[in-house]
């Protein structure tokens, strides 16, 4: 049985152009960034997203709105832009993702970081893959772990807080040690751990997929890094579903993609259109698939080890599914491209 019983309810809007480059290539890049902007431009995307902000605000209030760029935040009129995002109310004038940033002196960092301050930035995240050597050859750039341990000293005292986020895998559980260590080192105290997901270049994570009893092979501290109701097994899945407690994802966020493609279409489209077109991308979606309840029936190993998100364990059984049903259907996951998030 396919399709879903009720539609979920669109909570949020969240519009992207990925105009600015990355300067890393990770293993599991979830844009699977290859070195060619997409994005339309950015001034022409600013523009179309402050007329989208007003329109909501004066017709859909309860919608919440938030623009956004990628592959990285190296805009080149980077503090021009975080003053965008705040006077229309975006999260990224306030907390920005700062992988995959262009080599900066000590210097250089200081000044970015005091005008970051200055301008509205009150939290940053950085993404640690592992120690120093393991961590540049997963990002595909030697000096990029050194660069992200000085911005933490430098972000922290301009008076942003920091997170440092560590995706955990079968490479490298047996650093995270050490790795913490270093970055309380550093100043952060602020160190989560989670398990990378499977999307866009994440496929190639699945052979060093964190398994339960290495994860269990931590201490009692190191475990609390990791929330792990949001991370579980097939098996831990499987008898949340058989007991009724498996939570439905009932709202979606609606990723509007601006491209150099599409702009020149978008521009021209009512933007209650757009919405309702992008509703539908989702909807077909997830109406060609069986829910994650009756997949986890299907196809749950209950005694497996690797451990997965709801998102991400439904997005793997859903490829699963359509491989050996043949199913053919637009990727509302495919973050490059307009799409959705449900929860």
């Amino acid at each position: 049985m396919t399709g879903t019983v009720n539609k979920p309810i669109t909570r949020a809007i969240m519009l992207q152009t990925l105009c600015a480059p990355c300067f890393n290539y990770c293993r599991y890049c979830l844009l699977s960034w290859n070195g060619r902007i997409i994005g339309a431009p950015w001034d022409r995307s600013a523009a179309y997203a402050n007329r989208f902000y007003d329109w909501v605000r004066e017709t859909r209030p309860e919608l919440k709105f938030d623009f956004s760029f990628g592959s990285s935040m190296e805009h080149p009129e980077l503090i021009e832009a975080i003053d965008f995002m705040n006077s229309i109310d975006s999260v990224m004038g306030k907390f920005l993702q700062l992988d995959g940033m262009k080599m900066r002196t000590d210097d250089e960092l200081e000044a970015l970081y005091s005008s970051l301050a200055a301008h509205g930035v009150q939290s940053v995240d950085f993404t640690f893959y592992g120690t120093e050597a393991y961590h540049d050859r997963f990002a595909a750039r030697k000096g990029d772990y050194d660069l992200m341990i000085r911005s933490i000293r430098f972000a922290l005292a301009a008076g942003i807080a920091v997170i440092a986020d560590i995706p955990l895998t079968g490479d490298n559980i047996g650093m995270v040690e050490a790795l913490i260590e270093e970055l309380r080192g550093a100043g952060c105290t602020d160190i989560r751990f989670r398990i990378p997901h499977g999307e866009g270049r994440g496929v190639l994570i699945e052979p060093i997929r964190l398994k339960k009893h290495d994860f269990d092979a931590l201490s009692d501290e190191l475990k609390t890094h990791l929330n792990r109701s949001a991370f579980r097994t097939e098996g831990e899945w499987l008898a949340l579903a058989e007991s009724g407690e498996l939570k439905t994802e009932e709202n979606r966020t609606l990723l509007i993609s601006l491209t150099e493609k599409n702009i020149e279409r978008i521009e021209k489209m009512p933007f209650e259109e757009l919405i309702s077109e992008t509703e539908a991308l989702d909807e077909t979606h997830y109406n060609a698939f069986p829910s994650f309840a009756e997949l986890l029936k299907t196809y749950g190993d209950r005694n497996g080890e690797r451990l997965f998100s709801y998102r991400d364990l439904f997005h793997f059984y859903r490829k699963r599914y359509a491989l050996e049903h043949g199913v053919k259907v637009y990727d509302v996951t495919d973050e490059r491209q307009s799409g959705s998030r449900r929860y």
